[in-house]
């Protein structure tokens, strides 16, 4: 029943969908780790026990969204062997290094220490353990820059020659990590980690502080997570502006399809806030815009011209609506984001951050959204690179595998099927761990015993006249 199906659209669809699960994993982990590495750091400086207690908090969080990420990416790996097997013959010379580098450099480190960080504060002492949870967050991040690089490579490739099978070699490793899109990709994505754990963690606190257990350690991780938020969320803003100014410059269908522009406009473009996209017509329907103000942000002039997608022949057009919407999603969040920092600006200005309940719902609400934020964020790039696997020199049609419909359809739905119930299940017990922050400690009562007001009844009795403390 699937062999009128389209293999290309299926294996399409099929790494959408497994690199869609992946992604969440690591934008959390990475993160987390380097929020672990600022709770413990904190904890050595003050002795405060409370960053102990959201370091060991996270800490489990942490290694079941670490697991999952590898697990998630292992079956990604697996893909351009299988529904991506020709891509892998021809730009394997290049992208099979890049990720062979990550597997060296950055999840060894993160495996080497990953044990010590999670069982080895007894054995090695507390700056040794800080130095592993350092290495963790340091792996982290160098894992993103290899995988950023190959994606980035894939997008703005430069730095290689083509040999006489028709491979992409390398011909200067520099220019191919450092390629014209990758700085702009590895800080826009890099923030976008930091600002979803930093609303993942906002809204815990903000879900313990409505319930009013653990008052102390939710109100600290809640005004933490609302510090990053306020710092990184416009930091984030005029980098995706940076990053939108460069994606014009190296893939400009990319950005008349985000921006919806069908036609060119000479003299200033208008910034299409909503809208319809109609491809069938080249026109968006039902625009709602304001007049050249896309030309003022892309290229800082109201009047200057900007070229439309009537300049690229229809086979090489990317699919117009779903970049179109992808992008307004992105961005609405990113502002959401911002709101989000500036009104706890305001409350911790007045006071109130920790018993403002209304803001406290809203963190608690905007808690998913930087996961889908990145989702919408990817979708653009990914979707908007298309008709091209290796933008402007390999198409995704001559990429795939020679591999019929009905296998890739069968693996889909058997990836679908797994997927839900295991990372399903990783998942919903996470959810259940964040809802179980340790209470506020009580008086020790080593330091010696509580006492009321008043006279014992033991010593009361020894005080009675016949009174004997000789046993009966």
């Amino acid at each position: 029943m699937f062999e009128t199906l389209d293999a290309t659209l299926l294996a399409r669809f099929q790494f959408a969908f497994t690199v869609s699960f992946h992604i969440v994993f690591p934008a959390f982990s990475i993160g987390l780790a380097s929020y672990l590495a600022v709770l413990e750091g904190l904890w050595l400086w003050t002795k405060d026990e409370v960053y102990f207690s959201l370091f060991n908090f996270w800490k489990t969080i942490f290694a079941l969204a670490f697991g999952m990420g590898v697990v998630s990416g292992i079956v990604m790996s697996y893909q351009f062997g299988t529904n991506w097997s020709v891509f892998s013959d021809k730009a394997g010379p290049v992208i099979g290094p890049l990720m062979g580098y990550e597997v060296l450099t950055a999840f060894f480190l993160e495996a080497g220490f990953l044990g010590v960080m999670l069982f080895g504060l007894n054995r090695v002492g507390p700056k040794l353990h800080f130095f592993a949870t350092l290495m963790v967050a340091v792996g982290t991040l160098i894992s993103a820059t290899w995988i950023l690089a190959a994606n980035s490579w894939m997008q703005t490739p430069a730095g290689f020659s083509v040999n006489e099978a028709g491979q992409f070699v390398p011909v200067d490793w520099w220019a191919v990590i450092f390629n014209p899109s990758f700085p702009y990709r590895l800080v826009h994505m890099v923030l976008a980690a930091f600002l979803t754990t930093a609303l993942v963690v906002g809204a815990v606190g903000a879900y313990h502080l409505l319930r009013g257990d653990a008052p102390k350690r939710a109100r600290k991780m809640f005004s933490m997570a609302m510090w990053m938020a306020a710092i990184v969320a416009p930091i984030q803003i005029f980098a995706g502006d940076m990053h939108g100014l460069n994606t014009l410059e190296h893939q400009p269908a990319k950005v008349m399809a985000m921006e919806g522009h069908y036609q060119s406009h000479p003299d200033g473009a208008p910034l299409i806030l909503f809208g319809v996209p109609n491809s069938a017509e080249q026109r968006v329907d039902y625009a709602i815009e304001i007049p050249k103000l896309s030309s003022l942000i892309l290229k800082h002039d109201l009047n200057a011209p900007l070229a439309g997608l009537d300049t690229v022949p229809r086979e090489l057009q990317p699919p117009v609506g779903i970049v179109f919407w992808s992008f307004r999603v992105m961005v609405a969040i990113g502002f959401a984001m911002l709101g989000l920092g500036l009104w706890s600006l305001w409350c911790r200005w007045r006071g109130t951050l920790g018993e403002n309940r209304w803001l406290h719902r809203a963190a608690v609400l905007m808690g998913p959204a930087g996961f889908v934020a990145v989702l919408a964020g990817w979708v653009t790039t990914e979707v908007g690179r298309q008709p091209y696997t290796v933008y402007g020199h390999m198409l995704t049609a001559d990429s795939v595998a020679p591999i019929a419909a009905p296998a890739v359809a069968t693996s889909l739905i058997a990836f679908i099927v797994v997927y839900f119930l295991v990372f399903g299940a990783g998942t919903f017990y996470i959810l259940r761990l964040m809802g179980r922050l340790p209470r506020d400690p009580t008086p020790d009562l080593a330091e010696g015993p509580l006492r009321s007001a008043g006279i014992t009844p033991a010593a009361a009795i020894a005080t009675k006249p016949g009174s004997s403390h000789h046993g009966v």
